[in-house]
C-alpha cells in the first residue's frame, strides 16, 4: 500500500468556546492509501480531551513513521496493521485516519457504501444537533440565528459550563430557549465543567427547560462521583471525555446512561463498532460527536449513525473551507449517498 499524507487548514465560520477554551482553526491531516489503482481516504483531527492532547504536529509524526511499515500490507491485512498500531503505540486519532481509509478503499473496491455492506437502515437516522458554544445570551441568540439560515432547527446542543458559573449558564440557555420556541430537543454539554454540586442543581433545574441529556457534567478522572450524580439526577447522563474506546464502557456501565463515541477518540470505524456494541450490551445509550472534523470523518460516522440513539455531527457545518463534501444534510440528518466507500469527494 502507497500512503499519502497531507496536511489542511480548515477555519470555524464561527469560533467555539467550551469549557476548556476556543477553537477558531484547526490543521487536520488528509489520509490517502492507494493500492492496485483504488484510493481510500481517511482523516486525523486533532484534540485536547484528557491524557495527552494529540496535536497536528504529533499526528503527522506518528503518521509518518507508519508509512513506510504500511507498504508490505494490504488493504485486506487489518488484523496485522491493528497490531501495527499497538508496535507504534500509534495516537487514536492517526489510528483513525488509517482505519477510515481502510474501510473507504474496501467499500470502493466492491462498489458499494459502507452503510450498504454493514446492512444499515437509513431511514434510522436521527437529526444531528448543532452546536452553540459558551456564550452571553445575546451571542448564543444570533448563533441561533445563523444556524437557522443553514437548515431548519430540529435540535441544538447548548455548551455549558461557563466560567462564570451556573447562573451565567441558565441564562444563555433560557436565551437560547426563547429563539428557537419551534424546537423539538435540546441536550447540554458541561465538558467537564461542573462541580458535584452544580451538576446536581443543574441537572435539577434543566430537567424544567424540557432538556433531553446531559454530557459530560463532571471533569474527566471524577468518574467516582458519578453514581452520586445518577441517584440524584432527574436526567440522563451521557460522558465523552471520560470514555475513549470500548474498554472504558464497562466500568461506567452502572453510572452513566449513555456514551459518546468519536471518530477520532476511538481509532476508527472498526473500534466505534467495538464501542456500540458493549455500551448496547451494557444497556447504554449512543450518541455520535466529533471535533473540528471536516465532511471526512463526520461521513465516517454517518454511515455507522443508524446504529445511534443521538448524533453531533455539525463540525463541518461550521467550516467556510471545507475541501470535502460527502453525506448531505436532508431534513437535518446528516444522510450518506450511494457512492462506494465513504462518498467523499474533493471540493
Amino acid at each position: 500500500m502507497n500512503t499519502r499524507i497531507e496536511p489542511f487548514t480548515v477555519h470555524k465560520r464561527v469560533a467555539l468556546t467550551i469549557s476548556r477554551g476556543t477553537t477558531a482553526q484547526t490543521t487536520n491531516i488528509w489520509v490517502r492509501i492507494e493500492h492496485t489503482g483504488i484510493e481510500g481516504w481517511g482523516e486525523a483531527s486533532p484534540f485536547a480531551a484528557g491524557g495527552t492532547p494529540q496535536t497536528t504536529a504529533t499526528l503527522l509524526e506518528a503518521l509518518q513513521q507508519l508509512a513506510p511499515a504500511l507498504e508490505k500490507f494490504s488493504p485486506y491485512d487489518r488484523q496485522q496493521i491493528e497490531r501495527l498500531f499497538t508496535k507504534f503505540n500509534t495516537p487514536s486519532a492517526a489510528r483513525a485516519a488509517i482505519d477510515t481509509a481502510l474501510h473507504d478503499w474496501l467499500g470502493k473496491k466492491v462498489g458499494f457504501p459502507l452503510w450498504q455492506i454493514w446492512g444499515l437502515d437509513r431511514r434510522r437516522i436521527t437529526p444531528t444537533s448543532l452546536t452553540i458554544g459558551i456564550n452571553s445570551p445575546e451571542g448564543a441568540t444570533e448563533r441561533v440565528r445563523q444556524w437557522s439560515q443553514v437548515t431548519k432547527l430540529q435540535f441544538l446542543k447548548l455548551k455549558l459550563g461557563s466560567p462564570d458559573g451556573i447562573e451565567a449558564d441558565k441564562a444563555m440557555l433560557l436565551a437560547v430557549r426563547s429563539a428557537s420556541k419551534a424546537l423539538t430537543q435540546l441536550s447540554v454539554d458541561a465538558n467537564g465543567g461542573w462541580s458535584l454540586n452544580d451538576a446536581v442543581k443543574m441537572c435539577d433545574w434543566l430537567a424544567g427547560q424540557g432538556v433531553k441529556y446531559v454530557e459530560q457534567p463532571l471533569p474527566p478522572g471524577q468518574e467516582r462521583d458519578l453514581p452520586a450524580l445518577k441517584e440524584r439526577s432527574p436526567l440522563p447522563l451521557f460522558v465523552d471525555e471520560s470514555c475513549f474506546t470500548s474498554r472504558d464502557i464497562p466500568q461506567l456501565a452502572d453510572r452513566v446512561h449513555g456514551i459518546n463515541i468519536k471518530l477520532m477518540k476511538a481509532g476508527g470505524l472498526t473500534e466505534a463498532m467495538r464501542a456500540i456494541h458493549t455500551a448496547r450490551s451494557c444497556g447504554l445509550q449512543v450518541m455520535f460527536g466529533c471535533y473540528s472534523d471536516s465532511a471526512i470523518a463526520n461521513t465516517a460516522m454517518a454511515h455507522l449513525s443508524p446504529l445511534a440513539d443521538y448524533l453531533d455531527l455539525d463540525s463541518h457545518l461550521n467550516l467556510t473551507d471545507d475541501p470535502f463534501a460527502g453525506a448531505p444534510l436532508q431534513n437535518g440528518c446528516l444522510v450518506p449517498n450511494d457512492f462506494p466507500g465513504l462518498g467523499v469527494i474533493k471540493n
